[in-house]
């Protein structure tokens, strides 16, 4: 008796992508359209995962180059730019044989791709370390120093001591272990990607509490970026303690309402 559509397509949709290769061998003779379909489809998921299989290898490039290296530390830094809160530092070691497809920049990521991928990092790395430096830190020292000592701090939260640091395009000062500078790392090695995105949804799960705090400036969805409802707010109510005062000095509203104050 011949098997009913409909049974096929719940077949296919529940199958693994290991499972894929063997349904599509099994019902590729099948004449009916809908099942011709349901073939097609599966044979653009087997390209699609060969392709994003394809990319991670790619991006494992500087992680194969210096293979005997034990424990190899991608370095990565979120929130430089932002008028509010802190700015992040992630530091992730991956196991030698990492198999998280779909890592990349997190700047390239849909919000819900880096939550998910946050969670699969955090279980399978074999260490990650977060460092930070708040609004009053970045104005004592300026961003960069803060940055670097964020840096320092998540590479000093690690539980396994790192022999190699991959880091996005800087070189950290005050730290001994052998640094690899990559320019734009965070879309060129794994553990530089990895480390942005434990560190973009590190602050933005921050900035989402700060919004419950000072819901008028709209972190919850700006991230302390100059949105037009952040700078409107700045302009009505002033700064809050989490805004950078050494940032707000270009911006004419809130220069306005420091002098007054």
């Amino acid at each position: 008796m011949e098997r009913r559509i409909n049974d096929i397509k719940t077949v296919f949709q529940a199958a693994g992508i290991a499972k894929l290769p063997e349904l599509v061998k099994e019902y590729e003779g099948d004449g009916r359209s809908g099942v011709q379909a349901l073939v097609k489809n599966a044979r653009r998921r087997l390209d699609a995962w060969e392709e994003e299989l394809a990319r991670t290898e790619k991006m494992k490039e500087y992680e194969k180059k210096y293979g005997t290296y034990v424990a190899i530390c991608g370095i990565d830094e979120v929130g430089r730019g932002p008028l509010a809160g802190p700015v992040v530092a992630g530091a992730v070691i991956l196991p030698k044989d990492c198999d998280i497809l779909y890592i990349n920049d997190s700047k390239q990521l849909s919000e819900k791709k880096r939550e998910e991928l946050y969670e699969i990092i955090m279980e399978k790395a074999v260490a990650v370390g977060l460092g930070y430096a708040g609004p009053e830190r970045i104005d004592e020292i300026n961003i960069l120093q803060a940055t670097f000592e964020a840096m320092r701090q998540a590479i000093g939260e690690l539980k396994v001591q790192p022999d190699l640091l991959l880091n996005d395009a800087v070189t950290i000062p005050q730290v001994e272990i052998r640094q690899i500078p990559i320019i734009k790392g965070d879309a060129k090695s794994i553990s530089i990607a990895a480390a942005s995105i434990v560190a973009k949804v590190t602050r933005d799960r921050l900035m989402v509490q700060y919004d419950e705090v000072f819901p008028e400036y709209g972190f919850a969805s700006n991230k302390g970026y100059g949105a037009k409802l952040h700078l409107d707010a700045l302009g009505k109510y002033g700064p809050t303690p989490i805004h950078r005062r050494s940032f707000l000095k270009n911006i004419a509203t809130a220069g306005t309402l420091e002098r007054e104050q």
